[in-house]
Formats: structure tokens, C-alpha cells, sequence
């Protein structure tokens, strides 16, 4: 899952993202609205969690540009606001989800899941395929009743492959998906991700290399 976090606090915008990472999603993070804006035109992020009180340009027009596009992307608003007047015109103007500060970290990645997964075609909470069982909000990997010790990036690149029920997945896409921003594009780190996954996984190999194409499971 590739996520934007937008907030000015700087400190809490890395928190928030540290955490998110430990939890093998995809994390950039930007301390204004106009950088939101630049970050999202130029990549495909499942979800934007969004502080609404934004410097340079308001979160509320942030939000209002990823629906006016007709984007995929899901919005989470944060703000130091508790009156539900402001939670609720925050979801008119589109915002998918509404969190007040200060909150539960916890409460923050379960939404942040469960926005994520209305990005994308709906599947079950637990994947399945191939023998392996997926399941993305326990941080579980199963293969043939076997429990399997992923990293973070492992277990996020296996999500991705997984998620594409069978289909040819690039290593563009999975560099994309499952590293941040600041990933060398011509690194061959998807590569050695790939060949470690499989190692873990054990015999017999379930990620198929197609040549020129990508992998896929």
C-alpha cells in the first residue's frame, strides 16, 4: 500500500509515517498542501492521510482536487477539531474518513487499511492463494499451516503479488507499491526482495519470474 502523509506538525507527520512503515506500507511524507498537491500528480498513492489545516494551500482544497480528478485515492482528514460540524463538512467536501487529534495510532492504521482497500477491487480481508494465507491487518503470513517471519518490505512486496489474484505484476509497479519515494528507481533492490521472499516461503517456489514482464504468484 503507498501512502502520503500531509502535515505540518513535522515531528507527528514522521511519527505517523515511521509507523506506517513498520506496519509495510509505502510512506512519503510532505509538510504543506502545494506539495500534496505536486506528490499526488506524479504518484499513484492508495490513501492520503490528510491534515486539514494545512500552510500554502488548505487540505480542504487538497481533498477537493483528488476528487474533482475522480482519483482512486482514499482521504483520511486529520485535525485538532473535535466538533462534529467540522467532521462533517470535512466529508462533504469528499474526504473518505475523518480523525480527530490527538489519537489512537492504532485506531489511524486500521482506517488506513480499510481506506486502502476500497482503493483497489474489494477482496477479503485474509488473502489467500497458492497455498499462502495473507493477512494484511495482523502482520500474518501462512503457507500450508506453516507461520513464515517476514520484513517489513517482504511482507509488503508479497501483499502486492497477492493482491494481483495471478496477474503479471512489474517491478516497476511493485518498486512503486512497496518503497517510498526516495528508492533509487535503477536499484536492483526489488530484485533481492523477491529472491529472499521466496527463500522464506520455501519449496515448492510460488513466485514465477516472467521474463521481461515481472512476477506474479
Amino acid at each position: 500500500m503507498r501512502v502520503l502523509v500531509v502535515e505540518d506538525e513535522q515531528l507527528l507527520a514522521e511519527a505517523v509515517a515511521t509507523g506506517l512503515r513498520r506496519e509495510a506500507m509505502a510512506v512519503d511524507v510532505v509538510y504543506d498542501g502545494e506539495a500534496a498537491l505536486q506528490r499526488i500528480a506524479v504518484n499513484d498513492y492508495d490513501v492520503v492521510v490528510l491534515d486539514r489545516d494545512l500552510p500554502l494551500v488548505h487540505g480542504d482544497d487538497v481533498c477537493r482536487s483528488v476528487v474533482d480528478q475522480g482519483l482512486a485515492t482514499r482521504v483520511i482528514m486529520l485535525t485538532a477539531s473535535g466538533d462534529i460540524s467540522d467532521r462533517v463538512e470535512g466529508l462533504e467536501i469528499g474526504a473518505d474518513d475523518y480523525l480527530p487529534k490527538p489519537f489512537a495510532f492504532s485506531e489511524l492504521v486500521a482506517r488506513v487499511r480499510a481506506l486502502g482497500r476500497r482503493a483497489t477491487v474489494p477482496l477479503p480481508p485474509v488473502l489467500e492463494r497458492a497455498g499462502i494465507s495473507l493477512d494484511p491487518g495482523r502482520r500474518e503470513v501462512i503457507r500450508d499451516g506453516r507461520p513464515i517471519q517476514l520484513a517489513p518490505k517482504e511482507f509488503a512486496v508479497l501483499e502486492v503479488l497477492m493482491r494481483a489474484g495471478g496477474a503479471v505484476v512489474s517491478a516497476e509497479q511493485l518498486l512503486e507499491k512497496a518503497w517510498d519515494e526516495h528508492t533509487d528507481p535503477f536499484t536492483n533492490v526489488v530484485r533481492v526482495t523477491v529472491m529472499t521472499l521466496r527463500r522464506k516461503l520455501g519449496d515448492p517456489p510460488v513466485i514465477i519470474t516472467v521474463p521481461g514482464s515481472g512476477y506474479r504468484i
